[in-house]
């Protein structure tokens, strides 16, 4: 038999099982659900939901034990202000609490009976922020802007009391020293800027493996020994049978990818920096890396729930472990090489800073390489377990 024969008959298995692959993807609707709308759907819900980026009107409760003038002209300037909404004034403390604890406010300002007494008398005043700090972006909104309606304030008194003749002199006695706040690849602050692009990594990983894994289940379960692989003359090569799987989740995951990555970025108008040429770069051992993880944590599954409840337990951790939501040099040693398992850790570090942060193929070369061990790393692995199914099959085929 001549090399092109060998050739021609490798190919041919391969396409055999593609097309058989296809097939189960198409007529199982849990496969569908996972490959198809769940890539589509859960990205534009996510994104539209944090579309906002920032929250403003948050609502605040004051306690004003001043009653003056400039407590009122404070309290005043907080309501003005884009990111507070002040609800109402309460009679003392515990009925400020009480809202708060019903969830009817976020935090509380106050402001305590010597007030404008110590601002008359040239000395330092107070003003006590109270913030609910089960969410962070609304104790970023009330501190904000509290330290920024207060400093406003402090030079506009600090003026009044300098005696200067010239507003430049007035400028100078209020802030001697001035600064220039430059963010850099989040402008607003926002919270959908940082997080979104590691969350759609996420997302692809997620659903692909979870789409591989109810595959896998639905195979075993109708299969009469519980085997993964059924016996076909096609089915003896394990090369042929994982390149035949992985071709038919690869053309699929082309097109996720491609949507996920590019399109849904610029429906939201979020920070989209990466070339096309470097997104394919950084997105093809991604998805090998992916499709052969997947490959081979389906092997592990004995029924379609499984990995269902494997994945969707480990999404949350696998947000923290990117070192996107958390810093990376504040998780454990352990922790860290745990993560290294998994192939959306380097993908949403690569993916973050050349979609948001505009870095090149060149500053992100760790990742890269490291997602190609992962490739060819799970891709052995998915070789040898899918190995192991196809002589269990066959042991089966001879004892019936």
């Amino acid at each position: 038999m001549s090399i092109f024969h060998k050739l021609y008959q490798a190919v041919s298995d391969a396409a055999y099982i593609w097309r058989q692959e296809m097939k189960l993807v198409v007529r199982d609707e849990g496969v569908l659900i996972f490959f198809i709308i769940v890539p589509i759907v859960y990205p534009l819900l996510y994104s539209w939901i944090y579309n906002n980026e920032v929250i403003h009107e948050v609502p605040v409760v004051i306690v004003d034990d001043s009653h003056s003038n400039i407590s009122r002209e404070l309290v005043r300037k907080l309501d003005a202000s884009a990111d507070v909404k002040v609800l109402c004034h309460a009679a003392d403390m515990d009925e400020a609490k009480s809202l708060v604890s019903r969830q009817l406010a976020k935090g509380i300002y106050y402001i305590p009976s010597d007030f404008a007494t110590r601002i008359c008398r040239m000395e330092q005043a107070t003003l006590s922020v109270y913030c609910d700090m089960s969410l962070m972006l609304t104790y970023k909104a009330l501190y904000q802007t509290a330290v920024a309606v207060t400093q406003h304030m402090g030079a506009q008194l600090q003026s009044k009391m300098a005696g200067k003749y010239t507003v430049r002199e007035e400028q100078i006695q209020s802030r001697p020293l001035d600064f220039v706040d430059v963010p850099m690849f989040n402008p607003q602050g926002g919270y959908g800027t940082f997080v979104i692009p590691a969350v759609l990594m996420l997302i692809f990983q997620q659903t692909l493996v979870l789409g591989i894994g109810l595959g896998a289940g639905t195979a075993r379960e109708k299969s009469r020994y519980g085997d993964l692989i059924p016996l076909h003359p096609a089915y003896s090569g394990i090369y042929r049978i994982v390149g035949g799987k992985a071709m038919c989740y690869i053309m699929i995951y082309a097109v996720m990818g491609a949507y996920l990555t590019m399109i849904v970025p610029r429906i939201f108008s979020f920070v989209a920096m990466v070339k096309a040429w470097d997104l394919f770069c950084l997105m093809l051992p991604y998805l090998l890396a992916c499709v052969f993880f997947g490959m081979t944590v389906s092997c592990m599954v004995r029924y379609r729930e499984n990995v269902m409840l494997l994945m969707v337990f480990i999404s949350l951790p696998l947000l923290f472990l990117t070192g996107v939501s958390w810093p990376q040099s504040a998780i454990p040693g352990v922790w860290q090489g745990i993560s290294w398992l998994f192939p959306s850790t380097f993908g949403a570090r690569a993916f973050v800073r050349m979609n948001t942060m505009g870095a090149s193929l060149s500053d992100v070369v760790p990742e890269l390489r490291y997602l190609w061990i992962q490739a060819a790393a799970y891709f052995g692995m998915a070789c040898l377990v899918y190995g192991h199914q196809l002589r269990e099959s066959r042991r089966h085929a001879q004892l019936s």
